[in-house]
């Protein structure tokens, strides 16, 4: 779940200097003889990251080895109808797909993805010195098998986020206000009450003030995927209800009578609250993908919002895309009793981990020339930069370049809290059946959105819908 972002000329200007200075050089030009008049071809969403690979690092490789590679970025939802089409019916038209963090499980169910891990092992020739499966994140767990071997090469990894207006919450004239009104100072919620609170409040001084501002955002179409992964990974966790609610280790029970969660209390709050955020956010809300949650915050119409780290990078530092650069902070998301020691604990999380990996697809005619390029993409020597044009972090060491270190305060400490607090969010859960159960509920759940169910009803309706479609895939017995 990514963001359509040309890349500016400030992004592309970083990489020239970067260019093909990278450690041993006469790897790739030796391991790349056999492939001579190769092209590469791959699809990717047009997100930050995929621009990046698509204008700097493709470039940069096709120039080192003589290899091109042709990335094509389109749209979420067609570029995993294109990949999926493709590998289903062993075309090989893509030597490379991308690889969301949640849908990695229905992949390799499907034998779809290469080994990665073993064709190095196989092929030692084609093993770069400067790639290293070590140097990557704990993020790469995700891609992996039951035996540690990689399925995807991590290209982009980030967390959603509580992002608000610093200058807004530093306003003396709204601190005296939001005091009088509420008896606490303004500081960033960390509970769901305060969140609400802050959320009314501003709402109310954008009409009192004939401001487009209002306090809060709300990625809730009603008829789009978006809204269903914004309630089941972003806030349903922060009021204890996990992996949707569906319990793995009790016959994948859904529902309380069953042993499950998607219908609890603590969810029927979650989506109550969700609703009541959604009804007092910008009127584009009902309307709004990940996509224009950050086009709302970055066009300053929002005080404060559940925004995709990916989004931060431009918001906080592009001038040209964003009317509230360095008025940006960055807080952990609001949360219910409980839940912080619950994740704290490992027994739960707090929010989305994101991100997506670059794989090789088994139907690829160009397996060994692939595999040099997803190496390649997968080296420490290029993040830098790239974490500096698209803020993600996929390798270890680079939080500790000084690029990204002056990145991060321009982020608002966003790499730190990453760095630091990453291990409190988690990827989507590990369900091969993620894409059916999604869409056996997902007509439901834009029920409650549109008021035609309530939220009780329509929840316990959800449900029994997970279970029915679990029975019916052979997961419930």
């Amino acid at each position: 779940m990514n963001f359509a972002l040309k890349l500016g000329t400030s992004a592309l200007a970083i990489s020239v200097v970067a260019t093909s200075a990278y450690a041993d050089d006469a790897f790739w030009r030796k391991a790349a003889e056999p492939y001579q008049g190769v092209t590469l071809r791959g699809v990717t969403e047009s997100s930050p990251p995929s621009l990046y690979i698509r204008e700097v690092l493709a470039p940069q490789f096709e120039e080192l080895t003589g290899i091109r590679v042709d990335v094509e970025t389109t749209s979420w939802d067609q570029m995993f109808d294109k990949a999926i089409k493709d590998m289903e019916a062993g075309t090989g038209i893509y030597d490379m797909v991308y690889i969301e963090q949640d849908i990695i499980y229905s992949y390799l169910a499907r034998d779809f993805l290469v080994d990665t891990t073993q064709l190095l092992a196989d092929n030692p020739a084609l093993k770069a010195p400067t790639y290293d499966e070590a140097n990557f994140t704990t993020f790469a767990d995700y891609f992996e098998d039951a035996e540690g071997h990689l399925y995807g090469i991590p290209m982009e990894a980030f967390i959603k986020v509580y992002l608000y207006r610093t200058d807004l919450f530093g306003d003396a004239e709204i601190q005296a206000a939001f005091k009088a009104e509420t008896g606490r100072d303004l500081v960033p919620a960390t509970t769901h009450e305060e969140y609400a609170e802050i959320a009314r409040f501003f709402t109310k001084w954008g009409e009192d003030h004939d401001l487009d501002l209002w306090g809060t955002t709300a990625q809730a179409h009603t008829g789009h995927v978006a809204s269903w992964y914004e309630y089941y990974e972003s806030i349903a966790p922060t009021f204890g209800v996990y992996n949707w609610g569906i319990d793995a280790a009790n016959n994948y029970a859904a529902s309380v009578a069953n042993g499950g969660t998607m219908n609890s209390d603590e969810a029927k709050e979650a989506m109550t609250w969700w609703l009541s955020m959604r009804d007092i956010a910008p009127p584009e809300s009902p309307a709004s993908t990940w996509t224009e949650v950050g086009t709302t915050f970055g066009a300053g119409r929002a005080a404060q919002g559940l925004v995709y780290g990916e989004n931060a990078g431009w918001i906080a530092a592009d001038k040209e895309k964003s009317l509230v650069v360095g008025n940006v902070g960055v807080a952990l998301p609001p949360l219910a009793e409980g839940v912080m020691e619950a994740a704290e604990a490992g027994e739960g999380y707090i929010g989305y981990y994101d991100g997506g990996a670059f794989g090789l697809p088994s139907t690829s005619k160009q397996k060994e020339a692939a595999m040099l390029f997803l190496q390649y993409i997968g080296q420490n020597e290029v993040q830098p930069d790239w974490a500096v044009a698209a803020p993600r972090v996929t390798n270890k060491n680079t939080y500790d370049d000084p690029k990204v270190q002056a990145m991060n305060e321009e982020l608002g400490g966003y790499y730190d809290m990453l760095k630091d607090k990453g291990y409190l969010f988690a990827g989507a859960p590990a369900y091969p059946f993620h894409a059916q159960v999604r869409e056996a509920t997902a007509p439901t759940f834009y029920k409650i959105l549109i008021g035609d169910l309530g939220v009780s009803e329509g929840l316990d309706e959800m449900a029994a819908k997970a279970e029915a479609e679990l029975t019916n895939l052979g997961y419930r017995k």
